[in-house]
């Protein structure tokens, strides 16, 4: 069986080459990047690396070729029709070339949710499955990352966390956890993965007052919440957009392990003396 990712090189990319590693040889590894300089360090380590550009439709089908499971990871371009044109090339590169299975990282709850970045993963989704290639779907969830832009490193400084007021709780998760839940579905065999949708949510949200603990907890220090209307940031209208509320235990029956907890998840967001 052979296995291949694109976006290879990316973030969650790389996470998932090695979580396969712990189990998979290999040259049965296949990693479809767009920089073949940035693919050398996967060959250095047995991995076979072929070029694949979601813009270039001729390099496609060549990179899939003999391919077992291919993992799309979804495009990071900012324009959505750019996204989902890549998307549907990707798709039909793999229905020419036969992958016996496509995977896809969508987006949690999407069905839930008419709104970006909804609409172009559940088009997604219906494209693949208009080709009958079997499928799964591994809807990721709000990356923890995003809290890199709430001020973390001011709150910790001056001792109180502001936030925008509202009912928020957070599903969100890390790409450790979800690289975790892609590997165990790419390496399984037979039919158990086959046509299904995971959502790939924490099981238990997590809230402002949690993140403040989280916050006390790394650094020692006292921090208290304060609502404050005022707040001019991007990143809450992201959030009203999407479904951060719902939970899901598909993400710890595919890892079959605990998830990274709050605070080790946002260590990497703040400056620790």
């Amino acid at each position: 069986m052979s296995i291949a990712i694109t976006g290879a090189t990316g973030q969650l990319g790389r996470l998932i080459l090695k979580e396969l590693m712990h189990s998979q040889p290999a040259e049965g590894i296949i990693a479809c990047v767009r920089d073949l300089e940035q693919g050398s360090v996967f060959e250095e380590q047995g991995i076979q690396v072929r070029f694949c550009d979601y813009d270039q439709p001729e390099s496609l089908e060549q990179a899939f070729a003999g391919v077992s499971k291919l993992l799309l990871i979804s495009s990071s371009n900012s324009d959505d029709a750019v996204r989902l044109r890549q998307h549907k090339q990707v798709i039909d590169a793999a229905n020419q070339a036969s992958v016996a299975q496509l995977l896809y990282t969508s987006f949690a709850f999407i069905r839930d949710n008419a709104d970006i970045p909804s609409n172009v993963h559940s088009s997604t989704e219906h494209a693949i499955q208009a080709t009958g290639i079997p499928y799964t779907f591994l809807r990721n969830a709000l990356y923890t990352d995003f809290v890199g832009v709430l001020g973390l490193n001011e709150a910790v400084a001056a001792g109180e966390l502001r936030y925008l007021p509202g009912d928020w709780t957070f599903n969100s998760v890390t790409r450790q956890d979800l690289a975790g839940a892609a590997a165990k579905v790419l390496i399984r065999q037979g039919d158990d993965h086959v046509n299904n949708i995971y959502e790939l949510a924490a099981p238990q949200g997590w809230t402002f007052p949690d993140l403040a603990a989280a916050l006390q907890t790394l650094t020692g220090k006292s921090i208290s919440l304060r609502p404050d209307p005022e707040i001019q940031n991007w990143i809450y209208g992201f959030l009203r957009k999407i479904d951060t509320a719902s939970t899901s235990n598909d993400l710890i029956k595919l890892t079959g392990r605990p998830l990274i907890p709050l605070a080790e998840a946002i260590k990497p967001f703040i400056t620790l003396k």
